[in-house]
């Protein structure tokens, strides 16, 4: 099996053995190396590398535009849907006027995000570890 494979693999298992928050917290890092790819081809004045990584950033903020629970999530999903608007528009906007400034302050709000997401996920894996032990 070549290395792509096993790369595929290792991914797939990974995906397939991640809690639902450690999933979102998979998604946010995926948006965030798009982010990063499109800022990166945007550099260099690579046209179709930058909107296809800014696309794909964007499709993933949409999926998780659309996984919002408005009703129960209440004011948090709220919240969140408002910041995911924001992200978006400044992913269109860096892609339409070839701008990194608002690549940066959707990457920024996202890692603030991805933080929060990612401490919910740890303490979740805590809280099961000390069930598991008592």
């Amino acid at each position: 099996m070549a290395y792509a494979n096993y790369a595929f693999e290792y991914q797939k298992q990974a995906v397939n053995t991640a809690s639902p928050v450690g999933l979102i917290v998979m998604l946010y890092d995926g948006a965030l190396r798009f982010m990063e790819a499109g800022k990166a081809a945007m550099k260099t004045g690579d046209l179709y590398n930058q909107n296809n990584n800014l696309q794909r950033a964007q499709k993933i903020v949409l999926h998780l535009m659309g996984t919002l629970d408005m009703e129960k999530g209440g004011i948090v999903s709220a919240n969140l849907m408002t910041l995911y608007n924001y992200v978006l528009d400044q992913l269109v906007q860096a892609n339409v006027n070839d701008q990194t400034e608002p690549i940066d302050r959707a990457m920024h709000t996202f890692s603030e995000l991805r933080s929060g997401w990612s401490q919910l996920d740890q303490q979740g894996r805590r809280d099961q570890v000390e069930l598991i032990a008592a």
